[in-house]
């Protein structure tokens, strides 16, 4: 018996090991490239202070699709309206005729300020979130019709998002000559939280610290995501008429990541743009937010990014032109593979135990591993080491040595979510894809800066 289940352990360590090492060396490459090009801010401006501000802003229409967000919707509105350092801009709040409480939180807050506009779905909600934003897509364009005026650009959040005060001015500097503009997300660390909501911290500073600005550097489309970015009008309506008239696909679970790789594909420039509020210190222009802090709120958002992306997107968007968008859309599906290895490597981890334990209280000793086990266990651990170590720096970055440190066990919290939500994101593959809006419950921030 202890034979087999020294087998059985070495032929999933075997497998999860080499799976690591091959994901531990495409994340090396990312490393290297970050640090060899020196990626970590525009050249047009040093930090926030360089913003210019012009003497003929553009008309900014900022789409927030709402379905059951009475709780925070409100607050949001007003928080936004008093941050917001910019002379012209219009809110488009969407929500849905069977949700009576959001409307009259909206309808509350457009009566305050002139600039909010509701927009009512004419459906039962909730129906997908890119049925929404194309609902909002439709009232731009007969108010714009009516205005005679044709807006700069759209920004997209959500109904729980803290709105940095210079984000339209940047996009305003930024979105001439790009497609979109996407400026990073930023988590809020949640003292209720700290190992769920956490590891959003850790994950959401390393990419959008690094790696979307190596997916830049390399010519491959930037993803939206969903939450501070912009698209240039005239770009959204390439989209639109490539969709009979609805830019976003109603199809979709990831209907923002669809939107960058689809104008990617049309030709149009796609940026990134990680600004610092003043040189050298962590404060960024970027979106931020309250990230779900229950494990069960967690899987279901993470599951909607994975189907949307490593299940649906693969057949929706299949691969694009050139070496570093193939790369990148290759990382971007790797996500349940990962899961697999892990999968993988803590049953090794389990079976190992089991046998240690057993020879501890005096059952026969397993076997030794093989060399070629041994090998790939050593150079994985060294690996592991250093991609810790690059995990912990980032976080370090946005919010200091506590949330680095934490962010080194944090990463046991982020692969359970990753498999938890892995097998939630392919049993609902399986059954054909969401059909309508699988949305967590979100909560704002009562301080803010």
């Amino acid at each position: 018996m202890p034979t087999a289940l020294a087998g059985a352990a070495d032929e999933l360590a075997l497998f999860a090991a080499a799976g690591f090492l091959l994901f531990s060396l495409d994340d090396l490459l990312l490393d290297f490239l970050y640090f060899a090009r020196g990626l970590w801010r525009p050249d047009e401006w040093r930090d926030a202070r360089d913003l210019p501000r012009s003497a003929n802003p553009g008309w900014m229409v900022v789409f927030i699709p709402a379905w059951d967000e009475a709780a925070v919707i409100g607050q949001m509105l007003r928080a936004t309206v008093q941050r917001l350092d910019y002379p012209r801009y219009t809110l488009f709040l969407g929500h849905y005729r069977n949700d009576p409480a959001t409307a009259e939180a909206v309808h509350a807050a457009a009566r305050e300020d002139g600039r909010i506009v509701p927009v009512e779905v004419p459906a039962d909600g909730p129906t997908t979130k890119a049925d929404c934003l194309n609902h909002l897509y439709a009232a731009l364009v007969r108010l714009e019709a009516e205005r005679g005026e044709r807006a700069m650009a759209i920004v997209l959040h959500d109904a729980e998002d803290l709105v940095h005060p210079l984000e339209l001015r940047l996009f305003d500097a930024a979105i001439p000559g790009a497609g979109l503009v996407q400026l990073p997300v930023v988590p809020l660390p949640d003292s209720l939280s700290p190992w769920i909501a956490g590891h959003y911290c850790d994950e959401f500073a390393e990419s959008h610290g690094k790696d979307l600005a190596v997916r830049q550097s390399v010519g491959a489309a930037i993803p939206l995501a969903g939450v501070g970015c912009a698209i240039n009008r005239d770009a959204l309506a390439r989209l639109a008429t490539a969709g009979n008239g609805s830019p976003f696909a109603t199809g979709s679970m990831t209907e923002d990541y669809e939107c960058g790789l689809r104008l990617g594909a049309m030709g149009e420039r796609t940026r990134f743009v990680r600004l610092p509020e003043v040189e050298n210190e962590r404060a960024l222009v970027a979106s931020q937010g309250q990230f779900p802090g229950t494990l069960r709120a967690a899987v279901r958002q993470k599951a909607r990014w994975i189907g949307g992306i490593s299940f649906a997107g693969w057949e929706r968007l299949g691969w694009g032109r050139g070496w570093g968008e193939n790369w990148f859309r290759m990382r971007d599906r790797k996500g349940p593979i990962a899961a697999l290895l892990m999968v993988a490597g803590y049953a090794a981890a389990i079976l190992w135990g089991q046998l240690w334990v057993g020879s501890a209280l005096g059952a026969p000793k397993p076997p030794p591993m093989s060399p070629l086990l041994q090998g790939l266990l050593a150079a994985n651990a060294g690996l592991l080491v250093w991609r810790l170590a690059m995990r912990a720096a980032f976080t370090w970055a946005v919010y200091g040595w506590g949330e680095a440190l934490a962010s080194l066990p944090r990463v046991l919290a982020s692969n359970l979510v990753a498999i938890l939500a892995t097998h939630r994101a392919l049993g609902i593959h399986l059954r054909g894809g969401p059909k309508r809006w699988d949305k967590t419950n979100h909560t704002f921030p009562t301080e803010y800066r």
